[in-house]
Order: C-alpha cells, then structure tokens, then sequence
C-alpha cells in the first residue's frame, strides 16, 4: 500500500493504520462476520479460507509479508465471504475500510495495482475450480507443494520455506487428510520428494511437475 500511494499520502496512513499481533492458531476474523476494513501482512503467515461442506475447509490462499487480506469483503458485500487464520504469530496492519476506499479514490497507482491483483485471484479460483473437477488427487498435491515452494522459497536445506500440517496441506488441495497421507508417502517412495520431521523438500521438481500436466 505505502509502496503504491502517493508520497504525500504516507502520513494520512500513518494516522489511519494500525498494528496488533496475533499468535498463531488465532482467528482474525470469521466467513460471516461485519466488514470493517482490510488487512495488510507485516510480518509472519496468515491463511484465507472458507467453509467446504459441514466440517471441511478450503484454502483458498496464504498471505505471508507484505500480502493484503479481506480483500474479498470490498464491494457490495458487508460480511466476510472468507475467514483469516494466523499461522504463525504474525504482526498485522489494520486500514479501515472507509479510510481505505478514500485511499484507492485519491491514490490512482494502488487502484491499478489492486486491479491487477484481483485480476490475478481469479484466474487462480478459476484454475484450481477446474483442478478440483478434473485434476486426479495426486496431481492436486503435486501442484499444491510446487505452489507453496514457489510462494515461501525453500530453507537452507532446501526444504519448502513453510510448514504446513498434513490437515492444511489437505485443504489447500482439496483432499482428504487420509489422501495426502497415502499419497505423501508414494511420493517419498518415487523419490519426488524426501520428508525430515514436519518438513517436505521436493527433489525431483520436473517430475513432480508431469503430474499436474493438462493429461485428463
């Protein structure tokens, strides 16, 4: 937002904004409740999701430094279509909502950018709502793990740069917790990825990547 925002704009911000933390496993805000503003990542991993069926969830993105979140509650909507998660205690920046749409009025750079942004989001929906209907289960998993190695980089030892539990790596690829298990562990057996306590190092990057090619 200050990288977009005209220069003479920044203290207007600096009035408006406002930082708390937040530990991990804490709700930010819930699918169903009021839009009162939107949410900037200073620091630390913060996922998007939504209701999938009775007792499931879907992921439907990770926010990590720098990323916006209750994006998706602008427009003519006054509730929260999604809910926001910490996954790691995190720093959170608060613009609210009336402040931030005078922002996108006067700051023609971040409306663009914004724009763009959306642009964007839709057409990852609209990727991963054809993967959920045709894609096989394994491709699914495949591609969620070159996504958050892609999104997060890899650590020193080259292990993908966030750790997720087997139940949200499940929700980001929308299987079942019993379907990443079995096919976690084929993968490790085809060597397209080595596992070291809760980290998943992908090893074999091309191959695993045959697995989400357009084949069905």
């Amino acid at each position: 937002m200050c990288q977009s925002c005209l220069k003479e704009w920044h203290p207007a911000i600096a009035a408006n904004k406002s930082n708390f933390k937040v530990k991990k496993g804490e709700v930010i805000f819930n699918e169903g409740d009021p839009v009162k503003g939107i949410y900037f990542v200073y620091e630390g991993n913060i996922k998007v999701h939504k209701r999938w069926g009775q007792e499931k969830e879907l992921i439907i993105r990770f926010a990590s430094k720098g990323a916006i979140f209750g994006h998706r509650g602008l427009g003519s909507n006054d509730i929260y279509p999604i809910s926001a998660t910490a996954m790691s205690d995190s720093v959170i920046c608060y613009i609210d909502l009336a402040f931030f749409e005078a922002t996108l009025k006067v700051n023609t750079a971040l409306t663009y950018n914004l724009m763009l942004f959306f642009a964007g989001e839709l057409q990852e929906s609209e990727r991963k709502m054809r993967n959920m209907a045709h894609m096989p289960v394994k491709g699914r998993i495949a591609q969620a793990l070159i996504t958050l190695q892609e999104q997060f980089g890899t650590k020193k030892g080259g292990a993908i740069g966030i750790i997720l539990s087997r139940q949200d790596l499940a929700s980001f690829a929308g299987a079942t917790y019993e379907t990443v298990f079995r096919v976690i562990n084929d993968l490790v057996k085809e060597e397209l990825i080595s596992l070291k306590g809760k980290e998943i190092t992908i090893s074999n990057t091309k191959n695993l990547a045959l697995l989400t090619q357009d084949n069905f």
